[in-house]
């Protein structure tokens, strides 16, 4: 069975095609491909449609033999548009101008080019014709509304911002179709607080994939107290689809990654302003006595210190009283002085 996804992206800063769609977001800039990514655009909006059997959950009511549509949103980052092409589905790719697409395009060309060297390091010929392919299930277009319009999965991944995300997705609720599921591949906010903002909650779940997402294989499936079992099923489905690991969690905040991983980044950091041990040899600890890639530090400054703030802030604001959850002093001060890690030459540790 054919399949067949779309990914709307909406790079510029000012007016285009999902002007009607989305009338306040540029300046949030909901779109960023590769293009936008590379002068500095934060995240980018996909649409994925993808066409699976009948039986499949995402198809909608039984009495409809259209096929299902799943719309996926992921961060400029994410590659989640080469792993769907390359995993079966036909993209659309959806931006303001077709000279954004153009580069989107080629970027996307590059890094499967890249991938299909490695992956087929003894065989050229056949990482031409994966390369070949994967580019053949991917198209592009300027029409916006129309992608959204005949969407059956919307996943979302712009700016971590409650209001941002609940705005767009009741713009969303609007043109979509009623079966229409919708996810975000938020990392830090409640689902069910955003899911408020629309008429589906039972159809609204997360969706949180992680970079690079064409070698990372988990993908968490959030389920919060409205989703229904349909919505949570077929999601899990559509992730084993894309070659990935699913695992599931409550709308718990952090989920099951980030509620570890980020009080530990915490607690690193506490022990560290305590004069303890210095953070070099904090990370070198880590490394070599938990066997872990990166130390704390090093993945502070990787992931972004403005990141981890905004997370702290937002759990210490939801649970003040949760140990767990406690600002830092010294992260607060490096963000202040705008000292936010590896994206700005300086955090825990220099980069210049």
């Amino acid at each position: 069975m054919e399949t067949c996804l779309s990914l709307l992206t909406c790079s510029g800063l000012e007016g285009g095609p999902s002007e009607q769609l989305l009338p306040h977001y540029q300046t949030w800039v909901l779109g960023c491909s590769e293009a936008g990514a590379a002068r500095g655009w934060p995240s980018h909006f996909f649409v994925w449609r993808s066409r699976p059997p009948p039986s499949s959950g995402l198809c909608g009511p039984s009495r409809s033999r259209r096929t299902p549509t799943p719309s996926l949103r992921a961060s400029d980052l994410s590659r989640s548009h080469r792993v769907a092409a390359a995993t079966g589905h036909t993209v659309v790719l959806v931006d303001q101008t077709e000279d954004i697409l153009a580069k989107s395009r080629k970027g996307i060309e590059d890094s499967l080019r890249k991938m299909a060297k490695k992956k087929f390091a003894e065989n050229p010929k056949a990482a031409d014709e994966f390369v070949a392919k994967t580019l053949s299930s991917i198209t592009t277009s300027t029409d916006a509304g129309a992608v959204v319009h005949s969407t059956d999965l919307v996943v979302e991944a712009i700016v971590e911002n409650l209001k941002v995300k609940s705005e767009l997705f009741q713009r969303l609720d609007k043109f979509t179709a009623e079966h229409t599921i919708f996810a975000s591949n938020t990392s830090s906010l409640q689902i069910t607080s955003i899911a408020n903002a629309t008429t589906r909650q039972d159809r609204f779940a997360g969706l949180h994939f992680f970079n690079p997402v064409p070698i990372m294989k988990l993908v968490e499936v959030i389920k919060t107290p409205m989703t229904s079992q349909k919505t949570f099923e077929s999601l899990l489905d559509f992730a084993r689809k894309l070659g990935k690991h699913p695992v599931s969690c409550k709308d718990t905040p952090g989920f099951i990654v980030n509620r570890l991983l980020v009080p530990y980044l915490l607690e690193a950091i506490r022990l560290h302003e305590r004069g303890d041990a210095s953070k070099e040899d904090i990370d070198m600890a880590m490394k070599l006595g938990a066997g872990y890639p990166m130390g704390p530090f090093e993945l502070l400054d990787y992931v972004g210190l403005d990141t981890t703030k905004f997370i702290i802030d937002g759990w210490h604001e939801m649970d003040v009283e949760n140990p767990l959850f406690q600002p830092s002093s010294a992260l607060n001060k490096l963000v202040g002085e705008k000292k936010l890690g590896k994206k700005s030459g300086e955090g825990f540790y220099k980069y210049k």
